[in-house]
């Protein structure tokens, strides 16, 4: 049995072209969507996340502000900085690049964005409210996730379901949406006895913690769904994600490569999120 590929890349396409649509409907009544991306440092990686986050606002009809910062930016011109957006009402969405500089508490400066601003989904606010299944705004890369699933047509209600990782912005949230969606949900992490105990009774099995191969073909049962969350370099320098992709294809009835899996879903939610936080606005 060889896994049907989940294509990320053909989803987000298609999600982007609805978001294009409702930017055009929005800017024609004199509300076009803004998106600010507050980059503070000189991290490649964020260099190149936010490259692609602005590149996605301006290809699909979407107003961006780049503010872009030195290392050395102190925290309250951050913070002060984050208000002034806040009450503008061009933009929609506010999106500060992780991480930040250490002098500079990421916890403090997410909370300082206005939660209807929240498109990250990252606020206090937004994340207690994914708890009670009332959200403004689901964190853009678990809500991918799901969007997957919904494409693809694969059965969550009654499903076990494992997640491996635990962090705010992955485990935790992905966890309450499958469970929303009548998933029987476990968590897993770094201090799981027995990983492999879990995944084999899963029938999907999110990987989400940064690190490779922490999932192999000896650890899944026959016919189950495999999302990789996972962005990491083999001994090669080639990008690749949490699972071992080679050993599990065969194995697996749905599986995410790394890349062209993910990854794209992420900022493509990004940019759905900015429509809803316009159209809300707007009081569409």
């Amino acid at each position: 049995m060889t896994a049907t590929l989940i294509d990320g890349l053909a989803l987000s396409k298609k999600l982007r072209a609805d978001v294009a649509t409702r930017a055009a409907a929005l800017a024609a009544r004199g509300h076009q969507p803004g998106l600010a991306v507050v980059l503070v440092g000189d991290n490649p990686a964020s260099e190149v996340y936010v490259r692609n986050k602005i590149k996605a606002c301006e290809d699909n009809g979407l107003y961006s502000s780049y503010d872009r910062y030195a290392e050395t930016l102190p925290e309250a011109d951050l913070l002060k900085r984050i208000d002034e957006l806040n009450n503008d009402p061009k933009i929609h969405g506010i999106l500060v690049q992780l991480p930040l500089p250490k002098h500079i508490d990421s916890h403090k400066v997410l909370e300082a964005i206005a939660p209807e601003k929240d498109v990250d989904g990252f606020h206090v606010a937004n994340a207690g409210a994914l708890m009670t299944g009332q959200p403004l705004f689901r964190p853009c890369t678990p809500y991918g996730v799901m969007k997957m699933f919904e494409e693809y047509e694969i059965p969550l209600e009654g499903a076990n379901a494992v997640v491996i990782g635990r962090s705010n912005i992955v485990g935790k949230p992905m966890a309450l949406l499958l469970l929303e969606k009548g998933a029987t949900v476990t968590i897993c992490h770094s201090k799981t006895r027995d990983l492999a105990k879990h995944t084999l009774d899963a029938d999907i099995v999110v990987a989400a913690v940064g690190k490779r191969n922490v999932l192999t073909a000896d650890m899944i049962k026959p016919g189950a769904t495999v999302i990789d969350v996972g962005m990491n370099r083999d001994d090669n320098g080639k990008l690749c994600g949490d699972v071992d992709f080679a050993g599990l294809k065969d194995k697996a009835g749905f599986i995410t490569p790394v890349p062209g899996g993910v990854g794209p879903m992420t900022i493509t939610m990004l940019l759905v999120n900015t429509i809803e936080a316009a159209e809300r606005a707007a009081g569409v």
